[in-house]
């Protein structure tokens, strides 16, 4: 007993002294953790003591190392800009970089499922009040809902209304902003009908802190979303009137604030990523440009807002939507998700008519109450408001912030000058219809990683719920906005605010779950889908513009590698003659890389094209546009390849002094094209898109090999000049395992332009455009040869039967026009664009 009983204080002694590391990490970051006077907390219950469901997250978190956790955000915002998760906030020219909270929101399964029900009950009655006011309309009628509440706001849509929705719904996603009340509850602070955003950067936030802490996320039993997003596809699907449906989603173009979760939504629910350009009304469908004609689309999940979506019976100014659209809803021949018009239950102006509209509608009350809202269109609260004005904040009752006053918040009459409150006041009273006045309220907080501490910080949870033929399906988690100040009233992203994942916690062990369907429940295909025009035109381009950096790549290391290193320099080792070196800076300038003042030095050339920020042609301008190409691309292009366009931009962004670093800089960014190159290759699938890509590749390629040649294969070439060219195209070797002599006129010729086994030469890169322009569908019925593959053929004899003694100056410049004229009838053959954009196409619109 006495041996037992001191082993027993050992192990106690041993866990005790486990303990205590974590113990003091975990004091000392929750030492000065305050809740705000009268703000609810998610850390600290009303109680003063911690959240359970906290300390069991914070228990566990203590038991990493400060290395570890260090190691662990950082591997966290690494994928961020590794995988270029990106925003852009209102006012923004470029893209930033997702922020992302190291701290997840976390909520406890009991208090998940009242937020849940409160959240789908709020759908459901959405979309009641939404089928009577854009149907019988007997909410107006009774009086139930003041007609100048709907007539007010822009997004009712009288073009829509008395239109049957297809697919039986107004709503198929909707969200809820929300925050714990004065009481503790959760209070819902704003609707979400339009087109509601933050799903994709949820799901992205999952992934990126699922990983960082993968062994924390299993241990604590997190919810999964991927059973949320198959329910809400699976529901888009059976929206639909065919077994097979395509579905799109509609976004406004790779300049939306939020575009990158457009193309993560499309990728991970398997839809695809489509603008308003790309599709086209014919009879009483809507369909998708492909390079293959004309496909039927039938449902749209939109990302563009209702008054955008048809310029011919809403907003004529509109290019982001698709004419006819409104009449194909009328037929009944597409689904849009959400119905155009549901935005107008986002209107503040309704919010003090939901609690009666509940109880007409549902027959209950509202689980979740929202902040007291007086709508000034009506006489009664206007007198309310006006008389209490410092005890409100007054809003835009039908959109964000207030006419007249800056900002997109609300409006405190308390902190307003006296003129300006006067002002408000008159606002108010000659044109309440405009303006809501709300309960003040501070928003509740939440705790955030702060110098190795945590810290409250307010916070906003928009919560989604897809609705499904078993009823209304609630992602276990949301999108988390946190502020960057500690009195904050209003989240957006464009204040300095982070986003944060969401942990709905189960007391018991989750199933793992995925958005992949059983094997057996799938017809298996071996193609990808149809490829829309505007990706084939972006897959195109991008290949051009990565061939043409490497091109300009090239001359550069040709100008600059001799000088660095003599050991490399020509075959009878000096540095190229100056003619040479002129001829490389020539084109340089003729490519837009370099400007003319610098032909005068050597380097600044070298450095101009490598890295100018003003040169269209630099090295860095070119694999900029093949970045912004490829965001357009972002739901077609793998991690690993966006990785490798985003190390080069970043690389060539470095600035270099001298030779050494130019040819350093540029050598290694020809290594990541040939990463990119070898990606391409091994890794996508040989479909559509993967030929256009590589079309673009061999077009540009056999361009700039056309002009190389011209340049330094000319009648009077000397060995200095072909031994530049052999360098360009990379077949030194080559040429020197063929010839025992230095580089002659002939064989250098055929070596560059004519030779078919040369994967560098023209006449392979015509050979392989042949090849794919072969394979790819016809767009006309009558059967004759179409117009690019008879300029490819016609080119591919000529370099077939040319001899290398008559490629002279001249047959080369025809050569290079006639390589040019193939790339400009791919792109007018494949790639129209614009409403009046015509082309021969077959109508396939059952396919």
């Amino acid at each position: 007993m006495i041996a037992s009983g001191g082993q027993g204080n050992s192990q106690g002694s041993s866990q005790e002294s486990r303990a205590r590391p974590g113990q003091r990490r975990m004091a000392q970051w929750t030492r000065d953790y305050v809740r705000l006077p009268g703000i609810p907390d998610e850390y600290i219950a009303d109680n003063g003591a911690p959240r359970p469901v906290w300390a069991r997250f914070f228990d566990a978190f203590a038991a990493l190392s400060p290395a570890d956790i260090e190691r662990r955000f950082a591997s966290a915002d690494r994928h961020l800009h590794e995988a270029g998760v990106t925003y852009r906030a209102p006012g923004d020219t470029s893209d930033r970089i997702w922020p992302l909270s190291h701290l997840p929101l976390i909520i406890d399964a009991a208090d998940w499922r009242q937020l849940a029900a409160g959240v789908a009950q709020r759908a459901q009655l959405l979309e009641m009040v939404l089928a009577d006011l854009y149907g019988e309309g007997r909410l107006v009628a009774d009086g139930a809902i003041p007609a100048a509440a709907i007539a007010g706001s822009s997004e009712y849509l009288r073009a829509v209304s008395g239109i049957k929705p297809p697919g039986g719904r107004y709503l198929h996603l909707y969200a809820a902003d929300i925050g714990r009340g004065p009481d503790g509850r959760w209070w819902v602070l704003g609707d979400r009908t339009q087109a509601p955003s933050g799903a994709g950067y949820a799901l992205e936030n999952r992934l990126v802190l699922s990983r960082a802490f993968s062994n924390l996320y299993k241990s604590m039993n997190v919810e999964r979303v991927a059973p949320f997003f198959e329910a809400f596809r699976d529901s888009l699907r059976a929206s639909a009137d065919r077994d097979e449906p395509r579905i799109g989603l509609l976004t406004p173009g790779a300049f939306s604030e939020t575009y990158f979760e457009h193309a993560t939504l499309a990728r991970y629910l398997g839809f695809l990523l489509v603008e308003g350009d790309d599709l086209a009304v014919s009879g009483d469908r809507v369909h998708i440009r492909t390079v293959a004609g004309l496909k039927r689309l039938d449902v749209l999940l939109r990302r563009v807002d209702s008054n955008m979506l048809d310029p011919l019976e809403l907003d004529a100014s509109s290019y982001l939507g698709v004419p006819g659209l409104v009449e194909v809803l009328r037929k009944g021949g597409v689904v849009v998700a959400n119905m155009p018009g549901s935005g107008v239950m986002e209107a503040r102006a309704l919010l003090g008519f939901l609690p009666n509209l509940c109880r007409r509608l549902l027959s209950e009350d509202l689980m979740m109450p929202h902040i007291a809202t007086w709508w000034c269109g009506q006489k009664s609260a206007r007198e309310e408001v006006l008389s209490r004005l410092d005890e409100f904040a007054i809003e835009g009752a039908y959109g964000r912030g207030v006419a007249d006053f800056p900002g997109n918040g609300p409006v405190l009459p308390g902190e307003l000058s006296a003129a300006d409150r006067d002002r408000l006041k008159d606002a108010i009273s000659h044109r309440g219809i405009d303006y809501v006045g709300q309960e003040l309220v501070r928003l509740s907080t939440t705790p955030v990683w702060e110098n190795g501490r945590i810290a409250p910080r307010p916070f906003v949870l928009r919560v989604f719920a897809a609705a499904t033929p078993s009823g209304w399906t609630v992602l276990p988690g949301g999108f988390c906005r946190i502020a960057d100040r500690a009195d904050a009233r209003a989240v957006s992203m464009g204040d300095g605010a982070v986003s944060a994942d969401v942990w709905v916690v189960s007391d018991k062990a989750v199933e793992t779950s995925t958005l992949l369907p059983a094997v057996d429940t799938v017809r298996i295909r071996r193609i990808a889908g149809v490829l829309p025009s505007r990706a084939a035109d972006n897959l195109f381009w991008l290949g051009r513009y990565l061939e043409r950096a490497e091109a300009t790549i090239r001359l550069i290391r040709a100008l600059c590698t001799p000088l660095r290193d003599p050991a490399r320099a020509n075959s009878n080792g000096s540095a190229p003659a100056m003619h040479s070196a002129e001829r490389i800076q020539r084109m340089l300038v003729a490519w837009g890389a370099a400007s003319q003042t610098a032909r005068a030095n050597l380097a600044k050339v070298a450095l101009e094209a490598l890295q100018s920020e003003e040169k269209f042609g630099s090295a860095l301008s070119l694999v900029r546009s093949a970045q912004r190409t490829a965001i357009s691309l972002r739901e077609r292009l793998s991690p690993d390849a966006w990785q490798v366009i985003t190390e080069m931009a970043d690389r060539l962004a470095i600035e270099v002094h001298d030779d050494d670093g130019v040819v350093s800089a540029a050598e290694l960014t020809l290594q990541e094209l040939a990463s990119f190159a070898g990606l391409a290759q091994e890794n996508m699938n040989r479909a559509a898109g993967w030929r256009f890509l590589e079309m673009g590749r061999r077009a540009e390629r056999a361009v700039n090999t056309t002009r190389f040649a011209r340049q330094f294969a000319y009648d009077e070439a000397g060995d200095e000049d072909l031994d530049v060219l052999l360098t360009l195209v990379d077949c030194q070797i080559t040429y020197r395992s063929r010839y025992l002599v230095q580089p002659l006129l002939a064989p250098v010729r055929d070596l560059a332009v004519l030779d078919p086994y040369n994967p560098r030469s023209v006449a392979f890169q015509v050979a392989a455009l042949n090849e794919h322009i072969a394979a790819l569908p016809s767009l006309k019925e009558h059967g004759l040869i179409e117009r690019p593959q008879r300029l490819a053929v016609a080119v591919e004899a000529m370099l077939t039967t040319a001899e290398a003694s008559s490629l002279d100056v001249k047959t080369l410049f025809a050569l290079e026009q006639d390589l040019l004229n193939l790339a400009d009838a791919i792109g007018l053959h494949y790639f129209p664009h614009g409403p009046n954009a015509s082309r021969p196409e077959k109508l396939t619109g059952l396919a």
